[in-house]
């Protein structure tokens, strides 16, 4: 299996473990001498058969992650930390620059007046760089995903 196929059935886990979770709660209540709409001990098989198998699909992925190498000879692991932390870091100018581009709201000329300490267009172009770096690096790791075996024990 590629492991792209596993992230697409850890995801589909993820789903059913929610609606799962959704199931139990609804039938954990019922009005006394009533029956709940399903039988909460074979949802409860059910959940605890799919965390199991979340479980050991998680393994599976990350231990091909730290093992799994690109051309540049760099771990997918540290790959996806990069990607991580550049998303974080794109995400964060965007806040700052939609912070920069907001007016001053000063009613009167006897209000405190405030003045920007950055300059808006430079937060911007490094922004769309960091952007394109980002891309750039989403799409070398889904390309890993669809190439790389998943390494299972």
């Amino acid at each position: 299996m590629k492991l792209s196929e596993a992230l697409s059935q850890r995801a589909d886990l993820q789903k059913r473990i929610q609606q799962l979770k959704s199931r139990l709660k609804d039938c954990a209540w019922v009005q006394e001498g009533d029956t709940p709409a399903e039988d909460p001990k074979v949802l409860r098989a059910e959940l605890d058969s799919c965390l199991e198998r979340f479980s050991r699909l998680v393994y599976a992925i990350n231990r091909t992650n730290f093992l799994a190498k690109g051309p540049d000879g760099e771990n997918l692991t540290s790959l996806i930390a990069k990607r991580d932390a550049l998303t974080l870091k794109v995400k964060t100018l965007r806040d700052i620059a939609s912070s920069l581009s907001e007016g001053s709201n000063r009613y009167s000329r006897s209000e405190i007046k405030f003045v920007r300490t950055m300059d808006l267009g430079s937060l911007n172009r490094e922004t769309d760089v960091l952007s394109s770096e980002l891309r750039s690096l989403d799409t070398k790791i889904q390309g890993l995903n669809w190439t790389i075996d998943l390494v299972e024990e």
